[in-house]
């Protein structure tokens, strides 16, 4: 009989060794995944929109408990109601002419004022047909004149100003798609046109537009403070960006194929150096020159969120805490508090220092990475405490730039590049107009009638 091999114990042991190192690797591994599974990002903890959230709440169906008090406004709120006005269009006197209980002619008496009421309403709506004749006329000396059309009147028919600037409105303000342009002018203004018409007043429109939206472009590259901001799209069927640069008087909408620095070079070829530039932490952003950055600490807030579900990371929990903390120190701040030292505000300096500096778990691999990323660009988390015109948080950018999205649902891709940049053209004036508190039809009339010669 042969003998069995005496097994080689110590290779055997070292083999399995190994083995059970490479699997509690892969239980790391797995363990992770796991949490990122039981802990998913949604609009709360990253920058996910609330349409992508899974499960979305619906609308619906409210969550709250049902109140004891009473349907309607409570005790002490100040309602709104339709006001009455002094100066009416129009007033029909209501005066007895016989006497209700005898018959007789009332109209010789003099009548006392008892009561108004008013109704407010729209006049009934319908195409008004303006007609330019010209003529002529022969002079003594044989020489005869002719007379001229208006610069407004190039063809033998065609729109108005009125109905170019309300189809930009409807367009690129109320997000209207062409073939909903279409029904509407024909329902409720008696207006047939078609989409090719609408196309055509759109253009005709754009190209007065073009230089106010270059003027909002110079004005922004010379602001002090710009938000900035962007968003994917779809232009027949090819991926493309819609971006924005915005402050509290101007919007600038821009339309592109591109999502990075070739973008922001090809608007603004010299940078914002001026500026102090709000934005989140997109790579492209902070390759713009600018005066300085600022991040959006509402972005941070997210991050941080989704870190502390995902590892209950106490580094995060004081990294939420100094945000608030500086947002609450922001709130109490005049104007003069940003020029001299500032006690709290120099505590919370320090606080952040030593949280970016703090040993974080190493198996906490986004918290570590969250931090590197903040040690990266420390000097753009806290600027809007040496600045009091700096918004913390870039809001004001996400609004700008969700338009372009609320089109996009509404009437599906753009067909076209030119179309796209019809929309931002147009919306960029919209905007600005509306921050300055102005009636947006007023101002579309205004550029209608601009340079129609």
């Amino acid at each position: 009989m042969f003998k069995e091999k005496p097994l080689d114990q110590t290779a055997l042991i070292q083999e399995l060794l190994q083995r059970i190192i490479t699997l509690e690797k892969e239980l790391a591994r797995l363990q992770s995944e796991l949490e990122a599974y039981k802990h998913p990002k949604n609009s709360q903890n990253s920058s996910i929109p609330p349409s992508k959230d899974e499960n979305r709440i619906q609308r619906n169906k409210s969550l709250r408990k049902k109140s004891e008090n009473p349907v309607g406004g409570q005790k002490g709120h100040e309602g709104n109601s339709l006001l009455m006005t002094d100066q009416p269009d129009i007033i029909e006197r209501h005066t007895p002419s016989y006497c209700h209980q005898c018959g007789k002619d009332l109209s010789n008496i003099e009548e006392e004022f008892i009561e108004r009421r008013q109704i407010i309403d729209i006049p009934v709506i319908k195409s008004v047909f303006t007609e330019h004749q010209i003529y002529q006329k022969r002079c003594s000396c044989g020489h005869i004149t002719r007379s001229l059309f208006p610069s407004s009147a190039k063809h033998t028919i065609q729109y108005g100003t009125n109905t170019e600037a309300l189809i930009s409105y409807l367009h690129s303000g109320q997000y209207i798609p062409f073939n909903r342009i279409e029904e509407m002018m024909n329902d409720i203004f008696g207006l047939l046109i078609s989409e090719g018409g609408i196309h055509c007043l759109l253009k005709r429109f754009t190209k007065k537009a073009s230089p106010i939206y270059e003027e909002i472009k110079q004005r922004i590259s010379s602001s002090s403070i710009v938000g900035t901001d962007e968003t994917g799209s779809k232009v027949n069927g090819e991926k493309s960006w819609f971006w924005t640069w915005q402050n509290e008087q101007l919007t600038l909408i821009v339309h592109s194929f591109n999502r990075g620095i070739d973008t922001i070079k090809k608007v603004f070829a010299e940078g914002l150096p001026n500026s102090i530039l709000n934005h989140d932490r997109w790579a492209s952003h902070f390759h713009c020159k600018s005066k300085g950055h600022q991040i959006c600490t509402s972005h941070l807030q997210r991050d941080l969120v989704y870190i502390e579900e995902l590892y209950n990371n106490q580094w995060a929990i004081e990294m939420m805490e100094l945000i608030r903390d500086a947002l609450s120190l922001k709130k109490e701040m005049n104007t003069e508090d940003y020029q001299k030292p500032n006690e709290k505000r120099k505590r919370i300096e320090e606080r952040l220092s030593n949280l970016l500096a703090q040993n974080i778990d190493p198996s906490h691999k986004k918290a570590l990475a969250f931090q590197k990323n903040l040690n990266k660009h420390r000097e753009t988390i806290l600027p809007f405490l040496y600045y009091p015109k700096v918004p913390p948080d870039n809001n004001g950018s996400e609004r700008s730039i969700r338009n372009a999205k609320v089109k996009l649902k509404v009437s599906g891709q753009f067909k076209s590049k030119k179309g796209a940049e019809t929309y931002a053209i147009n919306r960029s004036i919209i905007d600005t107009i509306k921050k300055s508190n102005q009636s947006v039809l007023v101002g579309l009339n205004f550029i209608a009638n601009f340079n129609s010669d």
